[in-house]
């Protein structure tokens, strides 16, 4: 990585909530200050998965991250550190020898809890008082609180999987999202009525407790090496398009325990296989339930689609 100035946040940001928010604000305004690249660190797993052994899902996937930094906070650039290399390295190390000599770090920014290096000896104290002897910058951002609760990931995931998304939007500070490559399913929204999306969940990531949303689903940019798929399409426009989208089973049509979810998108027309979406998660309409036949199931979808513009006609 070229040497250049950078202010950097520390720390691992799953889902990029309002209390990372604060630390990456902090990153933005001294980058602009000093005129440096504002940048955070992040690992590819998550630390406290990996020292625990507990399977911890993710709120957000390390491209998802990248992409809600730079969009909500001005980030320009993520590096993705190995988890097993920097819990090896000695706290002062990490911060002289990586931050310093190879990323060129002027100004550093971390939350009140953050520890690094190995055995986690590395705190803010530690970085404070290591950074006024390098001459770096350092910041140290206080916990957040919304509503007397502490803003962090555990309290959010537990949010999402009880179908709290509204709730977790305002945590947040940005609707959740997940972002796929679209592909075939079994063309049940074509038999109903419905064009459709269907998104795979990333291994790892959380998902939601099982159930009808509002959404809204963004087609996202084809980047210059992809190709078009063969044959003819009509391209779409970015949007957001509104949608209906099921997480669960779909215990109607018989779909087994294979966990999808679909998006019944509405007002648009257009072909989106092979194309990535983003889809953003409001609110939570009811729970996956099974319907005794396929018009039972088009008449609930064609109410749950009133409910979604009412919801979206609102905001």
């Amino acid at each position: 990585m070229e040497k250049q100035r950078r202010v950097i946040a520390l720390g691992f940001f799953d889902g990029v909530h309002l209390g990372h928010g604060a630390l990456l604000q902090a990153v933005k305004e001294a980058a602009d200050r000093l005129e440096a690249i504002p940048c955070a660190f992040t690992f590819d797993k998550s630390p406290t998965a990996a020292l625990t052994g507990q399977s911890i899902p993710l709120l957000s996937t390390v491209d998802d991250r990248t992409a809600l930094m730079n969009q909500l906070y001005g980030i320009q650039e993520m590096v993705v550190a190995p988890f097993d290399a920097m819990q090896r390295m000695d706290w002062e190390e990490f911060i002289t020898d990586f931050l310093v000599k190879k990323l060129g770090v002027v100004h550093v920014v971390a939350g009140h809890d953050f520890h690094f290096g190995h055995m986690g000896k590395g705190n803010p104290e530690r970085l404070r008082e290591k950074c006024r002897e390098l001459g770096v910058g350092c910041d140290i951002i206080r916990k957040v609180e919304r509503d007397g609760i502490t803003i962090s990931s555990t309290y959010i995931r537990g949010l999402i999987v009880q179908g709290e998304m509204e709730r977790a939007v305002e945590f947040l500070g940005h609707p959740y999202r997940l972002t796929d490559t679209v592909r075939h399913g079994k063309r049940l929204g074509s038999r109903l009525g419905f064009p459709t999306v269907n998104l795979s969940l990333t291994e790892g990531v959380i998902v939601p407790a099982f159930g009808v949303y509002a959404t809204r689903v963004w087609v996202l940019p084809l980047c210059p090496d992809n190709h078009e798929p063969p044959g003819p399409r009509r391209l779409p426009g970015e949007g957001p398009y509104p949608a209906v989208t099921n997480v669960g089973v779909r215990p109607t049509v018989a779909d087994g325990d294979r966990v999808t979810v679909e998006g019944f998108i509405l007002d648009f027309d257009g072909d989106l296989y092979g194309r990535t979406v983003r889809m953003e998660f409001y609110k939570r309409l009811r729970e996956e339930r099974k319907f005794p036949s396929l018009e039972a199931l088009t008449e609930e979808i064609q109410r749950n689609a009133e409910q979604t513009r009412a919801y979206f006609k609102g905001a």
